[in-house]
C-alpha cells in the first residue's frame, strides 16, 4: 500500500492511496472466509462454503468484490492515516478511484484535519498571579479568628447592631392563623439572615424587651406569607480574650503570641504559593488561547469537545444516582443553559490546544525516542500492562501519531511556562526562580 497527501484549502487534505492487487486479493480473502462461517448454505458446515458457492449466493463476484471494498477500505484509510502522520478531526469522504471491479484498488480520502492556527505575541505573554507578600492584617485576621473561638459572651444594655449575638423567642402563624414557627430562647446573630432576611431590619436598634412584628414570605414558597412575632430577650456582643503569650499557650500549639503569628504568617505564604502555582498554569494557557481568533476554531473539533464533556457529565451523574432531571433541578439550569454554558467552555479548550499545537511549531519542540519511551512505561505500569504490548496496541488502533502530539503539546507549555511575563496584583514582576524554590522547599518539607 502507498499513501501520498495533497494540501487543499479549507483545512482539507486528500489523501491518496493505492492497494496492489495482491495484497487487496488478502483483503478479499479474508472478508469471504468471514461471510463463509455467517452465510448458513444447505449441504455445507459453516465456515466450509466454497468461494464459488457463496459469490453465486451474493449474487455473483462483484457483490463479494463489493463488501470486501466497504469492510477493507476503512482499515486501508487508518493505516495511510498513521503512514502520513495526518491528524484528521472528521470523518472522510471516500472515492474510490480505480479497482472497484478488478485489480489493484486506488481511492481518494478528503479529509479535515487541524488547522495550524496564528499566535502572534505568544513570546511576550505576561499574567497577573497573586502575590506572595503576607500583610499584617492578613495575620492579625487569623488570629482574631482564633480569639473568637476562646470568646466569651456578655450581655451588654444598648440597642442590637449587626453581628451582635440576640436571644429571641419566634413564633410565626400562617394565613389561617396556625403556628408554623415556634421556638424560645433562639441565639440568633444579627445580620445573618439566617431565618428570613426581613427580619434583621426589625432587629436592628432594638433593646432588650422589644417586641416587633412583620410579615415575610415562606423560603422557597412566595405565596405563602408568614406573620412573625419576635421576642428580644438579650443583646450579647462577643467578648474576646487578649492575645498574650498565656492565651497563645493555651488555645495553640506555641507558647508565645508571637511563634504563633509567626507559624499564621507561613501557613498563609503556603497557601499563596499553592494559589500562585495554579494560576500560573490556568491564566498562562488562557493567555495563549486568547490570541487564536475565534474564527480559526472548526466547529467541528468544538462538537466533538461538547459530546466528551457531556458524556462525562451523564458518567458523573449516574455515578452518583442522579439523573438529568435532578441535576437541572439542583443546579437551577435549563438544558439551554447547560449546553451554552458547556459549548463556551469547550471553546475556549479547542482554542487552548490548537494554541499549544501552534506553539510547539513555532519553537520547533521535538520528541525523542527517550521521551517517548518513558511515557510508555509510566502509560504501561498504570494499565497494568507492558510497554511493548501497550505500543502494539495502539499501533494498531492508530493513536501513537496522537500520544506523540499530546507529549509534544505538554512540552510546548512547559516552554510557555518558563518563558511568560509573571506579575502580582500590584503590577510588580515576580521571581520565577522564587516560585520554583519555594515549591522545592515546599516538597522537601512534606517529604
Amino acid at each position: 500500500m502507498r499513501a501520498t497527501t495533497e494540501a487543499m484549502e479549507g483545512n482539507l487534505v486528500r489523501l491518496s492511496v493505492e492497494i496492489d492487487e495482491p495484497e487487496f486479493d488478502q483483503a478479499l480473502g479474508d472478508v469471504a472466509r468471514s461471510l463463509a462461517t455467517q452465510i448458513r448454505v444447505p449441504g455445507f458446515r459453516p465456515g466450509k462454503v466454497p468461494r464459488k458457492v457463496l459469490e453465486a449466493r451474493m449474487g455473483g463476484a462483484g457483490a463479494l468484490r463489493a463488501e470486501a471494498l466497504r469492510e477493507s477500505l476503512p482499515d486501508f484509510y487508518a493505516r495511510a492515516v498513521v503512514d502520513t502522520e495526518l491528524d484528521p478531526i472528521a470523518s472522510p469522504e471516500i472515492d474510490i478511484t480505480s479497482g472497484e471491479d478488478s485489480g489493484g484498488v486506488a481511492f481518494d480520502a478528503v479529509v479535515q484535519v487541524r488547522p495550524l492556527v496564528a499566535i502572534p505575541g505568544y513570546d511576550g505573554l505576561h499574567v497577573t498571579l497573586p502575590g506572595l507578600g503576607v500583610s499584617d492584617e492578613e495575620i492579625e485576621a487569623q488570629v482574631d479568628r482564633l480569639r473568637e473561638n476562646d470568646a466569651e459572651l456578655e450581655v451588654v444594655a444598648r440597642p442590637a447592631i449587626d453581628g451582635d449575638l440576640v436571644t429571641i423567642d419566634l413564633h410565626g402563624t400562617d394565613a389561617s392563623g396556625a403556628e408554623v414557627v415556634g421556638i424560645d430562647d433562639y441565639l440568633y446573630e444579627v445580620g445573618s439572615g439566617t431565618v428570613v432576611t426581613e427580619i434583621d431590619p426589625e432587629l436592628r436598634g432594638a433593646k432588650a424587651g422589644a417586641i416587633v412584628a412583620f410579615e415575610a414570605p415562606t423560603p422557597g414558597n412566595e405565596e405563602e406569607i408568614v406573620s412573625f412575632r419576635v421576642l428580644l430577650k438579650e443583646v450579647k456582643v462577643k467578648k474576646l480574650p487578649t492575645p498574650t503569650d498565656e492565651w497563645a499557650a493555651e488555645s495553640s500549639e506555641f507558647e508565645t503570641v508571637a511563634e504563633l503569628r509567626a507559624d499564621i504568617g507561613d501557613r498563609i505564604t503556603r497557601v499563596k504559593l499553592v494559589q500562585s502555582q495554579m494560576a500560573l498554569r490556568t491564566k498562562t494557557v488562557e493567555a495563549v488561547a486568547e490570541l487564536v481568533a475565534d474564527d480559526e476554531v472548526p466547529e467541528v473539533l468544538v462538537d466533538a469537545e461538547v459530546n466528551e464533556r457531556l458524556h462525562d457529565l451523564q458518567h458523573r451523574l449516574e455515578a452518583q444516582k442522579l439523573g438529568l432531571a435532578e441535576y437541572f433541578s439542583a443546579t437551577g439550569q435549563s438544558p439551554d443553559d447547560l449546553l451554552a454554558s458547556v459549548r463556551a467552555d469547550a471553546h475556549q479548550a479547542v482554542k487552548a490546544d490548537l494554541a499549544l499545537r501552534a506553539l510547539v511549531e513555532a519553537e520547533e519542540l521535538t520528541l525523542s525516542e527517550e521521551e517517548l519511551d518513558e511515557e510508555m512505561a509510566t502509560m504501561a505500569q498504570r494499565m497494568e500492562t507492558t510497554p511493548a504490548e501497550l505500543r502494539r496496541q495502539l499501533d494498531t488502533a492508530g493513536r501513537m501519531g496522537a500520544v506523540r502530539s499530546e507529549l509534544r503539546k505538554a512540552k510546548g507549555l512547559q516552554w510557555l511556562l518558563d518563558h511568560v511575563d509573571l506579575f502580582d496584583e500590584e503590577g510588580t514582576p515576580m521571581s520565577r526562580d522564587d516560585l520554583k524554590a519555594d515549591a522545592a522547599k515546599e516538597s522537601e518539607e512534606s517529604e
